[in-house]
């Protein structure tokens, strides 16, 4: 009698436990999809603040211990930094379209100076690109400019289309600083709700890995804003020594480019054009080796500072960044490592569980 009563209870209880899942999976999908035009702004406000929470607490001691204070501030930094740049920008694209437009029609019309001989020995791309170069230069400035024209159009209809992305972007980062504020007022309670999570999800391995995973939000934070730094100021440096003008307002943009992992490829590469046009050869040529010593940095001095904020192997970090990067884009750049060491943690964690215990 007890094994005939045993088979129906295990198949009710197998049933309740499929259905629960069933439901608590459900509701995890659907609390998604609704929040799922916030994510991304949650997920960067998540980096944004656990990467500068110990610039917050530094702020919140110098004001006498006051956390609406702090956060105050550390708000309008945020609009300063983020907000108001892109402001400027989305404004002054909307404004310049015809003047970059009639920019490109005056350069078009100049004629095109002789190409260094040592352009023509570059093997495999050499030659080619000579043929065309002295195609191009054999032709009348009016036949070029009749050339490019078409395309001016398009330029101008891409700066405007630019613009409206900006303006999207706009209310993103400001949906982002409204998320980093709450999470800074209440950030104690959230990373404790997160280790609670994190340690009933894993025990101690989990609570170790949410406090890792903290450590490489800082090291990617740390590695991306300290090596665009660097790569603003030596690339300044090589503007301000080949006499580009406005060296210091083209530093301020590599800065911003370098963040967002442009790179400052086309200040650089723009400075080293405009030089080799009015005729200054020997300083562009110079420009362009100072350029790509410039652009190879992050290359070494990223893996290494983020290597500096979070104890993890450098080819971990490495390919964490990159692969973050190509598959997520730019939040990727967090995402990645973040990733990497979640599983890198809990791989080792479980393969020191099962190894004997020595003597």
């Amino acid at each position: 009698m007890g094994r005939m009563n045993a088979a129906p209870l295990a198949s009710w209880d197998l049933t309740r436990i499929l259905l629960g899942v069933v439901a608590i999976g459900g509701l995890i999908a659907a609390s998604f999809w609704v929040l799922r035009p916030f994510l991304p702004a949650v997920i960067w406000a998540t980096m944004i603040v656990v990467a500068t929470w110990p610039t917050l607490r530094a702020v919140e001691a110098r004001l006498w211990g006051r956390r609406s204070l702090a956060v105050a501030v550390m708000t309008l930094g945020m609009l300063a930094v983020i907000a108001v740049p892109l402001t400027v920008a989305i404004v002054t694209i909307a404004e310049r379209a015809d003047v970059v437009v009639a920019w490109a029609k005056s350069v078009a019309g100049h004629p095109i100076p002789a190409l260094p001989d040592w352009v023509a020995g570059l093997p495999l791309v050499g030659p080619k690109l000579a043929a065309e170069w002295q195609r191009l230069a054999s032709g009348r400035p009016e036949d070029l400019t009749a050339r490019v024209t078409p395309y001016l159009g398009d330029v101008a209809r891409w700066l405007i289309a630019q613009a409206g992305s900006l303006g999207t972007l706009l209310v993103q980062l400001l949906l982002t600083v409204v998320v980093s504020a709450l999470l800074y007022a209440r950030g104690e309670a959230v990373a404790s709700g997160a280790l609670a999570f994190a340690r009933r999800l894993a025990g101690e391995a989990g609570e170790r890995v949410a406090v890792l995973s903290a450590a490489a939000i800082r090291g990617v934070a740390l590695g991306i804003v300290v090596t665009a730094l660097v790569q603003a100021v030596i690339g300044g440096v090589g503007l301000a020594i080949t006499g580009v003008p406005h060296a210091l307002l083209l530093s301020s943009v590599m800065f911003l480019l370098a963040v967002a992992q442009v790179g400052p490829v086309p200040v650089l590469l723009g400075a080293v054009i405009w030089l080799y046009a009015g005729g200054h050869t020997a300083w562009a040529i110079v420009l362009l080796v100072w350029s790509l010593a410039t652009t190879t940095l992050d290359n070494v001095l990223r893996p290494m500072l983020i290597r500096k904020g979070a104890d993890l192997p450098f080819i971990l970090i490495f390919a964490g960044v990159l692969g973050g990067m190509l598959a997520f884009g730019l939040i990727g750049l967090f995402v990645g490592p973040v990733v990497l060491a979640v599983t890198y943690t809990l791989l080792v964690a479980w393969v020191a569980e099962g190894e004997p215990p020595r003597a």
